[in-house]
Formats: structure tokens, sequence, C-alpha cells
């Protein structure tokens, strides 16, 4: 793999319904492509990065790959796999 890594952010919340499933099928991609995933809740995160809650809590789950959107409400499966296979 090229030197530089491939990053998967998950931003969710507590109680958020669909964030649960979304971090299983992250999780599974990510060990397949032996990728670390960071999952930030954006409610705990809003003390220091009010911004972050403002831009994407009402449409959480939301997938960043290298720190830009990449799908949200779900996980963009297909795509998601083809774009880490491109890389």
């Amino acid at each position: 793999m090229d030197q530089t890594r491939n990053r998967i952010t998950l931003l969710t919340r507590a109680g958020c319904g669909a964030c649960v499933p979304a971090r299983e099928l992250l999780g599974d991609i990510c060990r397949e492509f032996d990728l670390e995933l960071t999952c930030i809740d954006v409610d705990e995160a809003a003390a220091d990065d009010p911004d972050l809650r403002a831009e994407y809590g009402d449409r959480l789950p939301v997938v960043l790959l290298d720190g830009k959107e990449h799908s949200y409400w779900e996980v963009d499966e297909d795509r998601l796999r083809a774009d880490l296979a491109s890389r």
C-alpha cells in the first residue's frame, strides 16, 4: 500500500440507531483494507469544535474519507470499496 494511508472517520452520536450498523460495516471494510476507523461523537466534540456538529449533526452517520465527506445517512459501501481499491 502507498505510504499515504487512507483515513476513514465515522461521525456519530449517542442514540443514533443508524450509526451502529454503519460502524460495524466500516469496521469490516477497515479490517479488509488494513485501515483504522476513527469514530467521533459530534456532540462530545462540540465543546472544542462546534462547527462539526453544526455541519454534520443533522445527517448522521457521516463517513469521511481522508477528511472529506464521502457519504451520509448510510455507508455507500460499493463506492467506498471502489475508492479505497483505486488508491
